[in-house]
């Protein structure tokens, strides 16, 4: 046994030397009594040359250390001391044996990441405080001393608490972090007169206590300044969005939901676009298939309802009897079946706007009413007696002669010229011909989408739907765009693939037509036979692939072609 302590003792002395860490030890009165390990190194002192010695008169760099830790007076304390090419963390430790104070250690070891450390503190826009899990501050930048009015060396070690009762700041984060355990932040005013934002955040050790608490201030008017800016900026924003999203409505639904190319329409939705912002009521006259809808959607969404409800009811489709309840709604009881109360269209869109399309549809009883409505946003539900108002635009639609019905009784003077404020009449689509390629394009796009088929319409097919008259239309003519792109075969509409009546009404078939159908054979073929003696009368007359071209209305390149395939492989030459 006497062997191995022989052994032992010398060899842990010898490990402790060695180790990366330095050992001091005072007595209770600030005396070096012992030293080990790196200190010797860091320190340059031979240990001889500073034991016995008071800790003031050979490192007072240490010193400064230990007049903190005694300061607070706790039986540990952390601490960093800074040399001339590095820094050393430490840690003090009070010893205590049979409640008597014998002892101080301290614990270092050399900090590499200190200076990096120290850059991020001197170089912060914020100024940073850090404390530890009870608010002894630990750590402050450069900032500090400016605000607090304190020097370093006075600062660490202090309470946060403390601090705020000696004048440093008012008030402390301190007490609520510690209590709610999570991030606070709030407005302090330091002791130079300047007022702080400020934000505490904790740090939790493994086992859930708080390890470190971490300030960030910054000076409240910059706050202040940032959050104007923000403010600024997202006014700015909003603004971009509303008018990004005009732009698209205005690219958007002008191309996309209708096509507007002649004058007339043109016309029509500039002034749509003028009366869109005010509320008085609008009248869309015209036939039906139009368009009328997608005005009265346009006016809408350009107004500043356009984030409320869009209402659209066609008069036409509701039975008379019905019609009142769904305009004004009704009372529980106000006839048999109505067990609840129900709203009307008109409280349904309260802020935004109702589209009565087939207004002339309307009976007389409920014009009155309506009336009413018009002059002064008041209304009654059926079977009630409570009168309501609601803040809803109305925009009606009629394809009717409103003046004819009104001479027949049919329809109220009064109301006519409440609803007729501003008049948009849309002009038939056989006065707007030129619209027609640019709607067939548009509604092939569409139905390529919504099908999957892509198909394109031969240049004949189109002038012979320029020339129909469109009774239905626009609402015809899309009808007739689906037809023909889901029933054609090939990737080609071509003019046989128009109905009779199209053909024959836009003049695509005549009396005496210039080529007769004698029999029935593959349409391929006919097709085929057609073209070869259609070029072999060509050429035979003309000799000459560039009028044969002009004549037929080709391209010479394709004369060319085709002749070869008909004409020149059978006689074994080539044009």
């Amino acid at each position: 046994m006497k062997i191995l302590e022989a052994y032992v003792a010398p060899n842990i002395d010898k490990l402790v030397r060695q180790m990366p860490y330095g050992l001091l030890v005072l007595s209770p009165d600030g005396f070096v009594t012992g030293w080990q390990g790196e200190m010797e190194n860091w320190f340059l002192f031979k240990e001889n040359d500073v034991v016995q010695k008071h800790l003031a008169d050979v490192l007072p760099l240490v010193f400064s250390s230990y007049e903190s830790f005694c300061r607070i007076g706790q039986d540990y304390w952390e601490t960093q001391i800074r040399m001339p090419s590095f820094s050393l963390r430490g840690e003090w430790k009070r010893y205590e044996e049979g409640g008597v104070h014998t002892a101080d250690f301290l614990v270092l070891r050399r900090d590499d990441q200190y200076f990096e450390l120290e850059n991020i503190f001197d170089t912060s826009f914020d100024e940073i405080l850090v404390t530890d899990g009870e608010g002894r501050i630990l750590r402050a930048g450069p900032k500090s001393e400016q605000l607090y009015g304190k020097k370093m060396e006075e600062l660490l070690g202090m309470k946060t608490t403390d601090l705020a009762e000696e004048g440093g700041f008012t008030p402390s984060l301190t007490p609520e972090i510690i209590e709610k355990r999570t991030k606070v932040s709030g407005v302090q005013v330091a002791a130079n007169g300047k007022k702080l934002y400020v934000i505490g955040n904790p740090v939790f050790n493994p086992d859930g206590s708080i390890h470190r608490i971490i300030f960030n201030s910054r000076e409240y008017e910059e706050v202040e300044m940032l959050r104007q800016r923000l403010e600024t900026t997202e006014s700015l924003l909003d603004a971009y969005r509303i008018e990004l999203e005009k732009l698209k409505r205005n690219k958007g639904e002008t191309q996309a939901d209708m096509v507007v190319l002649s004058p007339e329409m043109q016309q029509i939705y500039q002034l749509a676009e003028r009366v869109a912002h005010v509320d008085s009521t609008v009248l869309i006259i015209g036939e039906s298939g139009v368009g009328k809808g997608m005005i009265a959607q346009r006016l809408h969404r350009a107004s500043h309802r356009h984030d409320k409800n869009f209402v659209h009811i066609n008069c036409g489709a509701i039975p008379e009897t019905l019609i009142e309840s769904e305009l004004f709604g009704y009372e529980k009881g106000a006839f048999t079946g109505a067990n609840t109360a129900k709203k009307g269209v008109l409280e349904i869109a309260d802020g935004g706007t109702v589209f009565l399309d087939e207004i002339g549809e309307i009976p007389v009883n409920v014009q009155v009413k309506l009336l009413q409505f018009l002059q002064d946003n008041t209304f009654r539900r059926l079977g009630g007696n409570q009168l309501l108002t609601v803040n809803t635009r109305i925009i009606a639609a009629t394809n009717q002669d409103l003046r004819k019905l009104i001479a027949e009784g049919r329809f109220r003077e009064d109301l006519f010229y409440r609803l007729h404020v501003i008049p948009i009449s849309v002009p038939p689509l056989r006065r707007r011909k030129e619209e027609i390629p640019a709607l067939i394009q548009h509604f092939v796009a569409r139905f390529a989408k919504k099908y999957g088929l892509v198909k394109t319409f031969h240049e004949d097919t189109i002038e012979l739907l320029i020339s129909y008259d469109w009774p239905g239309n626009v609402r015809e003519l899309e009808n007739m765009v689906e037809r023909l792109i889901v029933t054609s075969e090939g990737s080609e509409v071509l003019p046989h693939h128009l109905p009779v009546n199209i053909a024959r009404d836009s003049g695509g078939y005549r009396a005496a037509p210039m080529i007769k159908v004698k029999g029935l054979c593959p349409l391929k073929q006919a097709v085929e036979e057609v073209e070869k003696q259609l070029l072999t009368m060509a050429y035979d007359k003309y000799e000459n692939t560039y009028r044969c071209a002009e004549v037929l209305k080709v391209n010479q390149s394709t004369v060319v072609r085709k002749l070869n395939k008909y004409w020149g492989a059978r006689k074994g030459e080539t044009i």
